[in-house]
């Protein structure tokens, strides 16, 4: 690897590390995340001219710090000194221009508290879930703008003109850059932990295009996670985010087979899970199963990664514990009803205790719960086959496969139709 390409790493390396932090720290010191992101985009800017020249600094962190910093003190400077000059006020007493200037040699006090802020900042409730999803991805992911444009199938002005609307209407709510308390805390909570969910979850299995994965949407999400929790370490609901997200991830490498096609669970092979985060997933369930035995309340994120868990403890698809799965939708469905809960929960105990008690559950379900997503008549025609009603197994495949955006979906859906359509013509 050439020495240029070896530094544009380290600087890719660094920015992605520590851009949350930076911009967090700048937007507390400035109060203006516009103006906060433009900073540190002046520093990586300085850096990709600099590095290369001068070697990677013994503390990349440090240096973006101090050169956005800089980057401050000389804009703040150069705004009062153009006020002063329309407002006449050439005879100010002295010293008057120092002390307009934010004091930013205080920038990193508190640093980890502004990615926490920055995290509640971007998951603000003027803003619509897709623009939390894509400034948290902007400004706490430190993506660019064409990288989260592809990662959602959008265009990268399209995306740009989102992120700008969503900044602008930050600044027209008069969003406040403080932790909230209280219930509004835990509510913003809420929100910046859902925004994480909705990145992996067009990462895990997305929603329209040619490829089932994308896998640099899972990744993000993961590591927004990671730090969430890293933030909130008493917070059982993020570590069972965490959890969830890290036990999914691991079934990545074996959803898709050497020609990009999808695998479902059952058929997939499990040694080529990432049993390195299987790990990871079950140790953060496991804390965040300490703090519950704490009296810390638990909700849907810890439940999804006890069932997680089941299939991950499994070492082959035979082994998994289907009728505890159930149990688990069981509970998640008090908790938290809705359609898609109900859907997994069929699947579940159409596992557990035959197909016949899975189409229960979704009998119970209108039609148009579930609006024109594939799932519904997806999960109907798995559960059909399982009860060998193939003809009617058919039908709900290839009803799922019209419904669906995604390209690799669509495949294993026609296939599945087209097996049930042979079984009715095969003599066996």
């Amino acid at each position: 690897m050439s020495t240029e390409a070896s530094t544009a790493g380290a600087i890719t390396t660094a920015w992605r590390a520590e851009s949350a932090r930076l911009v967090g720290a700048l937007t507390r010191m400035t109060r203006d995340v516009d103006l906060a992101e433009d900073l540190a985009q002046d520093a990586l800017v300085a850096a990709l001219e600099q590095w290369p020249v001068t070697g990677v600094p013994a503390n990349p962190a440090a240096w973006l710090m101090t050169t956005a910093k800089r980057r401050g003190v000389d804009h703040f400077r150069r705004v009062e000194t153009l006020r002063r000059k329309v407002e006449g006020l050439a005879l100010a007493l002295p010293g008057a221009e120092e002390g307009r200037v934010p004091d930013l040699d205080d920038q990193v006090d508190h640093i980890e508290d502004d990615v926490l802020r920055l995290m509640f900042l971007t998951c603000h409730p003027s803003l619509s879930p897709e623009s939390r999803a894509a400034l948290t991805l902007r400004l706490v992911g430190g993506l660019t703008t064409s990288e989260i444009a592809r990662g959602f199938l959008s265009t990268e002005p399209a995306m740009a003109q989102r992120i700008s609307r969503a900044k602008k209407s930050l600044a027209e709510a008069r969003a406040d850059f403080d932790v909230p308390t209280g219930p509004e805390r835990d509510q913003r909570l809420d929100d910046v932990m859902a925004v994480i969910y909705l990145i992996f979850n067009e990462g895990y299995a997305a929603a329209s295009g040619e490829s089932w994965l994308r896998p640099d949407l899972a990744t993000e999400a993961i590591r927004l996670s990671r730090m969430l929790a890293g933030l909130t370490p008493h917070e059982p609901e993020v570590l069972g985010l965490q959890a969830l997200l890290e036990l999914q991830a691991s079934r990545l490498p074996a959803r898709v087979d050497e020609e990009g096609a999808a695998v479902l669970l059952e058929a997939q092979d499990r040694s080529r899970w990432d049993h390195e985060l299987v790990r990871r997933g079950l140790a953060a369930l496991r804390e965040a199963r300490a703090l519950a035995t704490q009296g810390k309340p638990v909700g849907t994120y810890f439940l999804q990664a006890s069932i997680a868990a089941q299939h991950a403890r499994a070492r082959r698809a035979e082994d998994t514990d289907w009728a505890q799965i159930a149990a688990l939708y069981d509970v998640l469905a008090q908790a938290a009803p809705g359609p898609v809960v109900e859907v997994n929960r069929a699947v579940a105990h159409g596992r557990a205790h035959g197909p016949a008690s899975g189409l229960a559950v979704l009998d119970a379900l209108r039609g148009d719960e579930l609006g024109s997503s594939p799932l519904l008549p997806s999960v109907r025609g798995d559960l059909l086959e399982r009860a060998s009603r193939h003809a009617e197994a058919a039908a709900a495949f290839a009803e799922a496969a019209a419904r669906s955006r995604n390209a690799a979906e669509r495949v294993v859906l026609e296939r599945r139709a087209d097996e049930n359509r042979a079984r009715l013509s095969s003599p066996g």
